[in-house]
Formats: C-alpha cells, sequence, structure tokens
C-alpha cells in the first residue's frame, strides 16, 4: 500500500490534515523532523503512519504510562502492532515483548525516558532494526520549558549510541527559544521544521474576573454542557475536593484528582472519565499530559495558571476529535498574588526572573481586551489574524469603560489613612461606613474617608481593588495587608486616570454562547442509540468508548445513516480495519432496528 491508501485502511482518512503529508514524507526520507503543532493537530499520526512503510521497529518516547497505554491500544484496535515496556508489566510480560521484538511482530514499541538509560535496553535496541525514533512531548527537553524533566535532557544519547537513526521530536507548545533548545539537546541534525498555525478554530476562548469563589459562574457555564466531558482545573489538593462535593451536591457527576490521592484511586477516576463513566474531573495540574480522551468539550480554570504554556496546553484538551469546544478561564487579583509568593519562595537564580516574566505574560493575556487566540498565537512566535467569533473579546462588542479615578483615590486614600496596616475588606468596610467593632475600636469611624464609599456595593469595590492590583497601583504585604506602591501615590495625587470594563462592575450571568458546527446539525435520537452501542462494546471489550468510535464519527453516522459498508467506509473515521470490526454492528443497528 502506498501512504495515502494505508492512510484510509488504518486511520479511516481519505486525505491528510494540514502539515501532516510534509511530516511524513521528510520521516519516510529519514530526515530528522522537529514539528510543533497544537494538541488535536494530528501529531500521533505523523509517525504512526510511516512507520507502516517502512521496515523496522520505530521506538516511541512518551513521558506518562496512562498516555502509552492508551495509545497502545487504539493502535492495536486500527490492527496495528504496537506495545509497550514499562513497569506496569511482569517480568514474564516483558520477556514476551522482547521475544517479538526481535522476532519482528512489533511496528512501534512505546517506553518511557528512563528505560533508555537502562544498559540492558540500550544493549536490546543495539540489535534491533530501529527506522526511527520518537520524542513525543519534546518540549520537556528545554530547562526553559514548562514541564522541564530531567531524564528527557538525557535523551541527547540517542544521537551519541544511534548516530544515523533518525529522531523526529514532536510538541504542541515551544517558543523559538524553545524550540532551539529542543533541536540544540536531542543533536538533531539539520532537522525538518514544521510549525503549525496555533489557532485551534474549534475552541472558543473565555476569560471572566472571578466573581467571589466563581461557582455561579461556573454552574451558568456547565448548563451549555450538560452531560458533556470536561476538566476543571483548580489551584489546590483542597480545592478540587471542595469544587468536585459542590458539583455532586448539584447533580452532576464529577470527581476529583490531584497528587495526594492514592495511586489506585487516580487510576480509577482516570478510566472512568476515559469510560464516560465520570462527566467531570475537578484537578490540579496533576491530571496534565496523558489524556487522550478525544471528545472532552470543555475545560474551566478557577484560577489563573502560572504561565500561558501551561494554560495553551491545558485547554487544547479540549476538542481534540475537531467538534466545537469552550474554555472558560476565572480569574482574579488574588491569583497573581499567589502565584508572585510561590515563585519569590525559588531560589534566586535565572529561572526565578524567567518564572515572573512568564507569569506577568500570562497576566497580560487573561486582562487583554484583543483578540485571545491572537493573543497566544504572538506568545509562540506566530501571526495570525483576529479569530472572528471564537474568542469572548472579538465575540462581543466592544466594550464601554467607565472612569473610576476618584473611586480608585477614595479607596487608595483609605488604605493610607489606615496606615496601610489591614486586608482590602477591612478597608472597604471603613469606606462603606460599616458599624463593625474592629473599625469602632480602631477609631477609624473618625476619618475623613468613613463612609465615602457608600456609592458602590463591596463586591465592586472588590472588583476596584482588583484593578488597582493589576494596575501595580497597590501591592500585597504579609496577612493580606494592602500598600500603596510609588504609582498608587501618583494616583491619589490625579497623575494618572483609571478605566474600568463597564461589566466589570455589574455582576452579569456567563455571556458564553455554544457555536454550531456541521458535526452538531445531527440527529440527537440516532446519536444517542449509537453511542449506547458503542458503550456496550468499549464496556465488553474493556477499552474506551472513543477508540471503538469517535464522538465525530458516530455524529456523522447518525446523519449519513449508510446503508452498506462501501458507503459506511465513507464516514469520517472508519477505515477498513475499524469496519472489519464494528461495522456489521452499527450497519444491523443502523438499518433494522431505527
Amino acid at each position: 500500500m502506498n501512504k495515502l491508501e494505508t492512510l484510509e485502511h488504518y486511520f479511516g482518512h481519505s486525505s491528510f490534515r494540514p502539515l501532516q503529508e510534509e511530516v511524513v514524507d521528510a520521516i519516510l526520507a529519514k530526515q530528522d523532523v522537529l514539528m510543533i503543532l497544537p494538541t488535536g493537530g494530528g501529531k500521533s499520526l505523523c509517525y504512526q503512519l510511516p512507520t507502516l512503510l517502512m521496515e523496522g521497529i520505530t521506538v516511541v518516547v512518551s513521558p506518562l504510562l496512562a498516555l502509552m497505554h492508551d495509545q497502545v491500544v487504539a493502535l492495536k484496535e486500527n490492527g496495528i502492532a504496537a506495545e509497550m515496556l514499562s513497569s506496569m508489566q511482569d517480568l514474564e510480560e516483558s520477556q514476551q515483548i522482547e521475544t517479538r521484538l526481535r522476532a519482528g511482530e512489533i511496528k512501534l514499541l512505546y517506553v518511557a525516558p528512563e528505560r533508555l538509560t537502562n544498559a540492558y535496553f540500550l544493549n536490546l535496541l543495539h540489535q534491533l532494526p530501529i527506522n526511527f525514533f520518537v520524542i513525543d512531548e519534546a518540549h520537556c527537553v528545554s530547562e526553559w520549558g514548562h514541564e522541564f524533566r530531567e531524564n528527557y535532557r538525557r535523551l541527547s544519547l540517542l544521537k551519541e549510541q544511534f548516530a544515523t537513526t533518525p529522531i523526529a521530536a514532536f510538541t504542541a507548545t515551544a517558543t523559538h527559544a524553545v524550540e532551539s533548545d529542543i533541536a540544540s539537546n536531542l543533536g538533531l541534525r539539520d532537522p525538518k521544521r514544521v510549525r503549525g498555525s496555533l489557532f485551534r478554530e474549534n475552541l472558543t476562548i473565555h476569560a471572566r474576573h472571578r466573581i467571589k469563589d466563581g461557582r455561579a459562574q461556573l454552574m451558568e457555564f456547565l448548563k451549555l454542557h450538560t452531560d458533556e466531558s470536561g476538566i476543571i482545573y483548580t489551584l489546590s489538593r483542597k480545592s478540587t475536593e471542595a469544587v468536585a462535593h459542590f458539583l455532586q451536591n448539584k447533580g452532576i457527576e464529577a470527581r476529583a484528582y490531584h497528587a495526594g490521592l492514592s495511586t489506585e484511586e487516580k487510576n480509577r477516576t482516570y478510566a472512568d472519565f476515559v469510560a464516560d463513566r465520570v462527566q467531570i474531573v475537578v484537578a490540579t495540574i496533576a491530571f496534565g499530559m496523558g489524556i487522550d480522551k478525544s471528545n472532552i468539550r470543555f475545560v474551566v480554570h478557577m484560577t489563573m495558571p502560572k504561565t500561558l504554556e501551561n494554560y495553551y496546553q491545558e485547554i487544547g484538551r479540549a476538542g481534540r476529535d475537531g467538534l466545537a469546544s469552550e474554555t472558560l478561564l476565572l480569574f482574579s487579583a488574588q491569583d497573581i498574588v499567589q502565584q508572585k509568593m510561590f515563585i519569590e519562595d525559588l531560589p534566586e537564580t535565572p529561572y526565578k526572573q524567567h518564572a515572573f516574566n512568564k507569569l506577568d505574560s500570562m497576566v497580560r493575556f487573561a486582562n487583554s481586551e484583543n483578540c485571545r487566540h491572537q493573543s497566544i498565537a504572538a506568545y509562540f512566535d506566530d501571526r495570525i489574524d483576529e479569530c472572528g467569533d471564537t474568542c469572548d473579546n472579538c465575540a462581543a462588542p466592544a466594550s464601554e469603560k467607565v472612569d473610576i479615578t476618584t473611586a480608585s483615590r477614595m479607596l487608595l486614600s483609605t488604605i493610607l489613612r489606615t496606615e496601610q496596616s489591614f486586608g482590602l475588606h477591612y478597608v472597604i468596610d471603613v469606606l462603606k461606613g460599616s458599624k463593625e467593632q474592629r473599625v469602632l475600636q480602631n477609631g477609624h469611624d473618625t476619618l475623613s474617608v468613613y463612609g465615602i464609599g457608600e456609592e458602590y456595593s463591596k463586591s465592586q469595590w472588590l472588583t476596584i481593588g482588583d484593578k488597582l492590583l493589576e494596575l501595580n497601583a497597590v501591592e500585597i504585604g504579609e496577612f493580606k495587608v494592602y500598600r500603596l506602591t510609588a504609582f498608587g501615590i501618583e494616583v491619589i495625587k490625579g497623575a494618572h486616570q483609571i478605566e474600568l470594563k463597564k461589566e466589570r462592575l455589574t455582576v452579569q450571568k456567563s455571556e458564553v454562547k455554544k457555536r454550531v458546527t456541521y458535526f452538531d446539525d445531527y440527529d440527537v435520537e440516532v446519536y444517542d442509540k449509537l453511542r449506547d452501542l458503542r458503550t456496550r462494546i468499549a464496556s465488553e471489550k474493556g477499552i474506551p468508548p472513543y477508540i471503538v468510535f469517535s464522538d465525530k464519527t458516530l455524529k456523522d453516522l447518525s446523519m449519513k445513516v449508510p446503508k452498506d459498508k462501501e458507503t459506511m467506509l465513507e464516514v469520517h473515521g472508519i477505515g477498513e480495519v475499524k469496519f472489519e470490526r464494528y461495522g456489521e454492528e452499527f450497519l444491523t443497528l443502523l438499518n433494522d432496528d431505527l
């Protein structure tokens, strides 16, 4: 078979996606390759397909066992001989895989980077016909990346030990500096560099200033995603448990996931999420790389991530199947303070300033009124047009702004007159003329600023305080005490005008609207029956439902209702192998049972 026939037969696609063929051809020509392509762009196919057209074995280095396991299961379902060697196997299983490798019965072998420092394993590789190495999640190689791993740094040994064997490195996120670091550390020789556009057209991005704990905003958002899979990211282990419990009390099937849970519990939660038995996982960043579930419809951040790399990779877990998906970022100035405190605890190295710079980029993105997609692309040295309607800033009309200079001067003056010794809530109590005992005991009811702030509600004053924190007019010291900066003093003196988006002073319901695409115009009743059949088959085979058929495939089936094998092979994602395994059952349902 040629490459297009192979694409159709094993993967069920009639054509390549952008840039895929270019990388496949480079690998077939035995070139080193460095590909940067967003999550969901189809990186895996770029190395899974060419090995089927080549002699020998492809060794894939991947950082997480769960990711390797899911990819191996998916490849086997497509009729491709793949295995993984890891701590999950006992000695007997490992020996059986080794025997099959020597017999040429395996095309793709997945391993963790640690295994490549094992002398016995390296010796085994030298005895095998390796056609090329794959480094997945290659940004882990770079200490300037956001997920640097020491074991990845040691992968430079591949070029030292296998000088003539090509390497193909893949990542979803890398600035040009990180890209150069990857190429240098892996010792890539004149690599074919392919960088895809970072624009995820099926992903709608929203960012909102968090109101109180953000739970009311979260529930408004979730109304648009009933019975859909999603991930909610929070900053701490405690908050994952709290938000998961809150959702459970609302009748939503949610589960917490964080590093403090037992391995057994984490594995069970992951398996239930992948199998659609759990709708939502509320997680820390511990629920990170390795999520290969294609039908995640939304990702919510309840707090601000520390870098744009983290944020982009995390929202990239939504919509891997190409269908319309939503993301929501809820943040406040308190998040910025907390992240800065984490960085302050780092040792004094160049990396510390690097971390501050990355946080500043994240803060600018969250507060930006420009196209969200364009801002992300610019950070990664990519240029794209404004998205049009797939982010809140582009979809909404130009925001009306209000002048809050007078209010800002009031707030800053009150901080100053209470001797910069209290938190924001107390300062606002003074402004609003509170009769709280502590205010009276401190004699602050006698200050000239006492009671001058009744024009705004407490939540509005908190928003104004957030804006001043964003502008660095105030800073937070120990015990959450607010202090003025030099810029804050200038504001009090009338040297600056302060403006705020009008909607930030108004408590609003979420304006997130679900986008409709071709694949959303489907027969819901037929789709639900197809999904039930998929669930039954997946349960019987002990595999995730999306590996049987993706949501996109089921929706296409519900629209086209194929009558025979020929018309079924025209459906998205169904090739010869998938048809032989599942085609007849789905055809029977479509033609006899509906």
